[in-house]
């Protein structure tokens, strides 16, 4: 109910009452979404005038997706790094200095003063203007530990 506004319209036309509704939802999940509009014109059929959707992300959602792509970042900084060690026989200890050097994102928004306006645009279109996107660079120093010095603290 939160992520609902409904505003309703009644008016008298000759002997009969017409009420026009509009319904604004906000929806994170896309299928749900499509699930919803296909319900809503099955039952309702030509009375029911469903908008293109407007994408939008939320600020948490942008966090989120900046934390996804750091942590990814470390995590394939460190894959690299065992691959490295293994190579000349060492292995990888822990992590001396983790540091994010450059952040990247674009995408993400439909911006109102395109050329082709929203309505004039196919929903796949939408979706990819809307999509957004973030590269994050890392720069790491592990610990490195020689093989023959874990052999011999196990014994």
């Amino acid at each position: 109910e939160e992520n609902m506004t409904v505003t309703e319209d009644f008016s008298r036309v000759e002997n009969t009452y017409q009420m026009e509704a509009e319904v604004c939802i906000i929806f994170s999940d896309f299928g749900k979404m499509q699930n919803v509009c296909n319900l809503l014109i099955e039952k309702l059929g030509t009375s029911v005038t469903i908008n293109p959707p407007h994408f939008y992300h939320t600020p948490e959602a942008i966090d989120t997706l900046r934390r996804q792509v750091c942590v990814t970042a470390v995590g394939n900084t460190r894959r690299k790094a065992q691959e490295v060690c293994r190579l000349f026989g060492q292995a990888l200890g822990k992590p001396l200095l983790i540091k994010e050097e450059e952040t990247k994102e674009w995408g993400g928004h439909i911006d109102s003063h395109l050329l082709h306006s929203a309505d004039s645009q196919t929903l796949q279109e939408r979706i990819q203007n809307a999509t957004a996107y973030a590269s994050c660079r890392v720069f790491a120093v592990f610990e490195i530990k020689g093989k023959e010095n874990r052999r011999n603290k196990l014994l």
